[in-house]
């Protein structure tokens, strides 16, 4: 079965998501999977043998030097460049605290014109929630570009099991910061990313009332899914979800097959895997 995969990582050396030795560790406690380092035509013919196109975010940038954010930038765009059927983009992700130079780095990657690229808020790392007014150019700016803007929600892997979270406060990836971007920026197409737990209510609310929100589901097997959520997949929003591996920490032929084995019909699963995806940016 094809596959969009709207958000997974690294796992090349350069990219791999954790870079250092405690959350290497909490990697096998959290997602119960080993780490791995892939070389990129590795981690290339991994995604082949998938059937996998795949969006992918190298989130630690945002707090590097513009120097060593846009090297990693350009490794990533050489990586899509030599893998065009299997890249189809990349989630950047910046801290709006560095307002000026992160909207000039995220023009300067557009202009590749490489294929999709777009904005990844996580509020829960930044300290900064979605709903703050630091985020507004990086909203006008993905609404000038036609492009929708992720927006992590729910329980994050990042800090977890550990004492004080790494100073994470999970609000700031409370669903409500969501709702308000939404409703302040009905232009903007937002894709919510994660299940929303343990607010998983909430986000389904604000999918029934704001149609300028869509979601996707990296980062949990299906099985793990709450029943509410469950139910709405198969129900009203079977054409609003979509479908996120979160490798290297998930593998496809895991999360695959937990979609295939969890009663969906077969036009469920080709619209959470595929079709919705296909539709939503409007890949061919």
């Amino acid at each position: 079965m094809e596959i969009i995969d709207c958000h997974s990582h690294w796992a090349t050396k350069k990219g791999y998501i954790f870079r250092t030795d405690e959350e290497l560790q909490n990697q096998e406690k959290i997602w119960r999977t080993p780490v791995k380092y892939f070389t990129e035509q590795e981690q290339a013919e991994y995604f082949r043998s998938s059937n996998a196109r795949v969006i992918l975010d190298m989130s630690f940038t945002k707090f590097l030097p513009i120097e060593e954010m846009q090297e990693h930038h350009d490794y990533a765009l050489e990586f899509q460049r030599q893998n065009p059927d299997v890249v189809l983009g990349h989630w950047l992700q910046f801290d709006p605290r560095r307002c000026e130079e992160s909207i000039k780095e995220f023009h300067r990657c557009l202009n590749k014109k490489l294929g999709f690229i777009g904005f990844c808020i996580n509020g829960q790392v930044t300290g900064v929630p979605a709903s703050d007014p630091l985020w507004a150019p990086f909203y006008k700016t993905s609404i000038d570009a036609g492009i929708p803007v992720m927006i992590l929600t729910g329980l994050t892997g990042i800090g977890q099991n550990t004492r004080g979270g790494l100073g994470i406060r999970l609000d700031d990836g409370h669903p409500r910061h969501i709702d308000s971007v939404a409703a302040d920026y009905p232009d903007l197409n937002i894709l919510a990313a994660r299940p929303g737990y343990p607010w998983q209510d909430e986000m389904i609310a604000i999918l029934r009332h704001k149609k300028n929100v869509f979601y996707e589901l990296h980062g949990w097997g299906p099985r793990q899914f709450d029943a509410s959520l469950k139910k709405e997949i198969r129900g009203r929003l079977q054409d609003r979800i979509m479908f996120g591996c979160d490798f290297p920490v998930l593998r496809y032929e895991k999360v695959v097959a937990d979609w295939q084995s969890e009663g969906y019909s077969e036009e469920i699963v080709s619209k959470v895997l595929y079709e919705n995806a296909k539709q939503y940016f409007s890949f061919s």
